[in-house]
């Protein structure tokens, strides 16, 4: 979810505060008109959603902060809490869009019982093999800035100057969240309390449109006088 941050513009002082009246006393308050408005940022929240059980050995949520590490073609690495991934032909971990997972995660053809822990180590079994084989450990990065994460599309995010280093590890270590297997993180958008914010917009609107409206007849009324 993302949300818009806004600052006042310059505003016209037509009486200072504390400016000297005619009587010598000077004014508690002063008198300025804002000329408006204007959007600066728009800052993402990461607040956590509500996760949404799918079953899937390979669906993975992030219960608290972090997020997946992904390999870009370019060798860049990006970061998703999008964990819905699939395996490609040559059995690597990847996510919808085919890029890889950073450190890779390889499941061979035949593994059966994929199972990932909290913390992230994913294990499996093969055919007539009576041992749990383990593919790797899935790696989560935080940040102390998430909000100054650079959005590129498609649920990834790049390091900019303003969200810091990234801070790599295994999960359900530090400040890092852990890796619920067989899950999804739905959106954390609560659609109640937008709702409510586009209606007081429209309401708005409509008052400003009125007053407009109303001035404008004032107007041409002075006119025809």
């Amino acid at each position: 979810m993302a949300e818009a941050i806004f600052e006042d513009l310059y505003y016209q002082t037509l009486r200072q505060p504390g400016a000297q009246l005619a009587n010598g006393n000077t004014t508690p308050t002063g008198l300025q008109v804002g000329t408006g408005a204007t959007p600066v940022a728009t800052s993402r929240i990461h607040s956590q959603g509500n996760l949404m059980q799918t079953d899937q050995s390979l669906d993975l949520a992030i219960t608290g902060d972090g997020f997946f590490r992904i390999s870009l073609p370019d060798g860049t690495t990006a970061y998703t809490r999008d964990g819905e991934f699939k395996r490609n032909a040559n059995g690597d971990v990847v996510t919808a869009d085919g890029y890889s997972m950073n450190p890779n995660i390889n499941i061979p053809s035949g593994a059966t019982q994929i199972t990932i822990s909290t913390g992230g180590v994913v294990q499996y079994f093969l055919p007539n093999n009576p041992a749990a084989q383990t593919a790797g450990t899935i790696q989560l990065t935080t940040f102390i800035n998430p909000q100054g994460l650079e959005s590129m599309g498609n649920n990834l995010y790049l390091q900019s100057a303003a969200s810091g280093d990234p801070q790599d590890g295994d999960p359900n270590t530090d400040s890092r969240g852990q890796v619920k297997q067989g899950f999804l993180e739905d959106s954390n958008v609560n659609v109640t309390e937008e709702l409510v914010k586009m209606i007081q917009a429209q309401r708005s609107f409509e008052m400003n449109s009125r007053a407009i409206k109303t001035a404008d007849e004032m107007l041409q009324r002075i006119a025809q006088l």
